[in-house]
């Protein structure tokens, strides 16, 4: 009774401002219970980044996406590893979108490697944008929801917010913008250090990936399992890993991402 008085106090945040309660919300305050991060838990659910387009209130749902949206507002380079559905990406658009619209950037730069899991661009119909453009797709979503597909539209079009594949980075430099480097595991060891290099004044990036989904040629060695490697201590750096329990989209993807992991072991770092 006395933990279950003390789940319900840990909720309380969410329902009094009529958030459903979901299975996620549920594990991770127990979580918290049992690690004694109850006051962590507590001053989290207290905090809402941004309300969708549908006025959903958009908020970490875990501890370590806390820390996660933490390490961002504090360092101008933030990489971030761990299995889909932990929210790297979505919780780092709406920081992005949170900075451009407070004028602490410019322009968001979202960008990811169009490497192919089992087709070639090539074969695909259209010119090159439309090529590219399912690869995006993700990135596209997580604007529309928080800012809808004819806002999105009209700041794509100014160029306030581009989205683009990352060849398109090359030879550039991106000052007074947000950069977010999705999928990066994905990209090559000399693909990664030229993006990194590209960050101008005033500007912050964030690199999201999942090193157990590289879709590299076998052998070739993932730019972000290097970068993770030789940038681990840098100042202004911060690296944040999430595990299964992180995840936030349906119950049975972290079941999902769990059996995997069984039958993978440690990931080998290619």
């Amino acid at each position: 009774m006395e933990r279950l008085q003390a789940l319900v106090n840990l909720l309380e945040p969410l329902w009094r401002r009529g958030e459903p309660i979901s299975p996620v919300d549920i594990q991770a305050a127990l979580k918290a219970l049992d690690t004694g991060r109850s006051d962590q838990h507590r001053t989290m659910g207290l905090q809402v980044l941004a309300t969708s387009v549908t006025g959903r209130p958009l908020r970490p749902r875990t501890l370590r996406q806390n820390s996660y949206v933490e390490a961002i507002e504090r360092h101008d380079l933030t990489l971030a590893i761990g299995p889909a559905g932990t929210g790297k990406t979505f919780l780092a658009t709406i920081l992005a979108v949170r900075m451009l619209q407070e004028r602490k950037v410019e322009r968001l730069v979202l960008t990811r490697p169009a490497v192919e899991a089992g087709e070639r661009l090539g074969f695909l119909p259209g010119d090159l944008q439309q090529k590219v453009d399912p690869y995006l797709r993700p990135l596209y979503d997580a604007l529309h929801g928080l800012l809808g597909q004819e806002r999105t539209a009209q700041l794509l079009e100014k160029g306030v917010i581009e989205v683009a594949p990352l060849a398109f980075m090359r030879g550039r430099t991106l000052a007074d913008a947000f950069v977010i480097l999705d999928e990066a595991q994905n990209t090559t060891c000399a693909q990664m250090r030229m993006v990194l290099t590209r960050l101008g004044e005033n500007a912050r990036m964030v690199v999201t990936g999942d090193t157990t989904q590289i879709d590299l040629p076998p052998g070739q060695l993932s730019g972000l399992v290097e970068a993770v490697q030789v940038l681990e201590g840098v100042e202004g750096v911060a690296i944040c890993r999430f595990s299964d329990a992180d995840v936030v989209r349906h119950p049975l993807v972290q079941r999902l991402v769990q059996a995997y992991a069984r039958r993978d072991g440690p990931p080998q770092g290619r």
